[in-house]
C-alpha cells in the first residue's frame, strides 16, 4: 500500500516521434516532478547531454547492469537498449517526488508487473496523423528518411498497446495535450481505479491511423 508521503510513478509512452519526450520535459517543470533519466546504448542526438537527457553507456556496461538486476525496467528498442535504474527511481519516490518515465510499452509492462507500493499512472500519446508523425521524425533525425521509415514500420505494433494504459490522448497541439494530461493526473491521483474517458473516440482515431 502506498504511503501518502510517497511520490507517484507517471509513465508516458507513444510511437516514436509522437511528442512524449517534449511533454515529459514540460511536466518536469512542475513542482515535485522529476524525470527518470534512462541509461541507453544509443548514440546521443544533436544537443543531447550525458546525464541530462540520458546516461549514454556501452553495450557491455548495460549488460552488466542487467545481470546484476539493477534495472527497474529495461527494453531493446530499434537495436538499442534503454533502462531505468531501480535505486535512482525509488530514492526519488521515497522522498515524495513524482517520477516521470519516458518509456515504451515494454518498460511500462515490466513496471506494472513489479507490484510496487507506489501509485502508477500511465498515459499513451498518439500523433494526429501518420503524415505528421513522419514529418516530426524527419525533423528530429535531420531529414534521415531511412531512420524515419524504420520507426514508421514499428508504428502499428506500438499503437496497438494503447489499451493497456490508463489514459490515451492525441497530441495535435502540445499545450492542449499537456493540459489534458495534467488534468487527468490530478483527478487520477485521488482515485483507486482508472477514470473513464472517451475510448470510442480514441478507437476511431486508431483506425484512422492504421488505414
Amino acid at each position: 500500500m502506498a504511503d501518502n508521503k510517497d511520490g507517484i510513478i507517471l509513465i508516458l509512452s507513444s510511437p516514436s516521434g509522437a511528442g512524449k519526450t517534449t511533454l515529459v520535459k514540460k511536466i518536469s517543470l512542475k513542482k515535485k516532478y522529476k524525470i527518470s533519466i534512462s541509461h541507453t546504448t544509443r548514440k546521443p542526438r544533436l544537443n543531447e547531454i550525458d546525464g541530462r537527457d540520458y546516461f549514454f553507456v556501452k553495450n557491455k556496461e548495460f549488460r552488466e547492469l542487467i545481470k546484476k538486476k539493477k534495472f527497474l525496467e529495461h527494453a531493446k528498442v530499434f537495436k538499442n537498449y534503454y533502462g531505468s535504474l531501480r535505486e535512482n527511481v525509488l530514492s526519488k519516490l521515497n522522498k515524495g517526488e513524482n517520477v516521470i518515465f519516458d518509456i515504451d510499452w515494454q518498460g511500462t509492462k515490466q513496471i506494472k508487473n513489479k507490484k510496487l507500493k507506489y501509485k502508477i499512472i500511465s498515459i499513451f500519446i498518439l500523433p494526429p496523423s501518420k503524415q505528421e508523425l513522419f514529418k516530426r521524425l524527419l525533423k528530429r533525425d535531420k531529414k534521415d528518411k531511412k531512420i524515419a521509415n524504420e520507426r514508421m514500420k514499428q508504428f502499428k505494433d506500438d499503437v496497438l498497446h494503447w489499451k493497456d494504459y490508463d489514459f490515451t490522448v492525441i497530441n495535435d497541439n502540445i499545450q492542449k495535450c499537456y493540459k489534458s494530461i495534467i488534468k487527468f493526473v490530478s483527478l487520477q491521483k485521488m482515485q483507486k481505479h482508472p477514470i473513464k474517458y472517451d475510448r470510442k473516440f480514441i478507437k476511431k482515431h486508431i483506425d484512422y491511423l492504421l488505414n
